[in-house]
């Protein structure tokens, strides 16, 4: 199986794709969602979040959700794919920034 691009892949002008490996279940994610997206109105169709605000467009696929063990501690995996299309680099960041701080966690 190949391993999932993690990190940051400029696609073109003004899309760009991050993928995070992140330690959450979807039930914790989508619990989550509303918080992050604040005022930008979403759509949710299975795994897959979408945002279309003015010229901009967001979309938010997660991976099937897996588990790691972590000695006895099994974890739930996802791999959360956000790509954006017609944000400035200062927008996507101000996202970003905004993404992060609800789903940080201790250790990084």
């Amino acid at each position: 199986m190949a391993q999932p691009f993690l990190g940051r892949a400029a696609v073109a002008d003004n899309t760009s794709r991050i993928v995070y490996e992140m330690t959450i279940s979807h039930s914790e994610f989508f619990r989550t969602l509303p918080a992050v997206m604040g005022a930008l109105p979403y759509a949710v169709d299975g795994s897959e979040v979408s945002a279309v605000q003015d010229t901009c467009r967001l979309k938010i696929n997660l991976s099937p959700e897996g588990r790691r063990n972590f000695g006895p501690i099994p974890l739930p995996v996802t791999h959360v794919e956000l790509a954006f299309d017609g944000y400035s680099p200062e927008e996507a960041q101000a996202f970003l920034a905004r993404f992060n701080n609800y789903f940080r966690r201790g250790g990084g």
